[in-house]
């Protein structure tokens, strides 16, 4: 049996059940459960906080998990990323006092208060920057107002809180993160419950990422139409009763839809159609 990590609170926790879900796993009824048992997939879901799933993870223990990229590289853990999934994207960034430094090689000799202490010290090595590094779990904002750090580094996402707080964001981005499926470093990638599952998650992120467009075109025009339309290997197309006509199938991304179906009436297409997407396989 498969024994699968998921996020049991936080911004990661809602968005990996409702994949899973989608991907036809038994997802937990009740936040209280900490485990379940999916039978019919021959799974067992441990619901763990976020920062240990990591950990978990590499020791073994468990197969895989559902994760921050932030969170797996913080916790220093012998795990890798296998699969991104598309949600939780968050920019992890430095933050200071307008005028501090304009980089990360500014930073020599400062002190940096972050709750991603992992994160940073690995960053700053990389730079080749000797700073200090403070470890909070919380409310980083405040360090420089009371003294602790000159310099911050936490996840932005609009910004306000370190604006309402006087700081102001500087440098290249530390690194950017969203949720990842991770496995124990060398683990076997080939193992069939493993691969079952990540093409399950594969199929739903495709499912969101297009739509099944249907619409009908003259045969003079359906090479125009083809061109709009290539599909992922090749559109489906029948002829009509009414000859000269034929019907065309494809699979679009569902953010050009609009403007695809625009381009086909143009050319002359009619009964043009999108339908969701629910599951599939490539």
């Amino acid at each position: 049996m498969l024994r699968i990590a998921v996020p049991n609170k936080g911004s990661l926790s809602g968005p990996a059940a409702e994949m899973l879900h989608e991907a036809g796993y038994q997802q937990r009824r009740e936040s209280k459960e900490l485990r379940i048992v999916d039978p019919a997939n021959e799974v067992e879901f441990f619901y763990l906080r976020p920062r240990d799933i990591a950990i978990y993870v590499s020791s073994g223990r468990l197969d895989i998990g559902v994760t921050g990229r932030d969170l797996l590289v913080d916790s220093g853990a012998d795990a890798e990323e296998i699969l991104p999934l598309g949600f939780a994207r968050s920019t992890f960034r430095f933050a200071a006092k307008p005028g501090t430094a304009n980089g990360v090689e500014d930073l020599k000799g400062r002190t940096v208060a972050t709750s991603y202490e992992g994160i940073v010290a690995g960053h700053l090595a990389d730079s080749g920057v000797d700073a200090s590094v403070v470890h909070l779990d919380g409310a980083v904002e405040t360090a420089i107002e009371l003294g602790v750090a000159e310099v911050i580094a936490d996840v932005v996402e609009t910004g306000t809180s370190l604006r309402n707080a006087g700081l102001e964001v500087f440098g290249e981005p530390i690194m950017k993160s969203e949720a990842v499926v991770i496995r124990r470093t060398g683990a076997d990638g080939e193992e069939p419950k493993v691969q079952q599952f990540l093409r399950r998650l594969q199929g739903v992120l495709v499912a969101r990422t297009y739509v099944m467009m249907d619409y009908d075109c003259r045969v003079e025009q359906l090479e125009k139409a083809v061109a709009l339309t290539p599909g992922l290997e090749s559109p489906t197309v029948s002829p009509l009763h009414n000859e000269g006509w034929v019907a065309v199938r494809a699979m679009v991304p569902a953010k050009e839809a609009q403007r695809i179906m625009d381009d086909l009436y143009e050319i002359g297409a009619r009964a043009i159609l999108t339908t969701a997407i629910h599951a599939c396989r490539l």
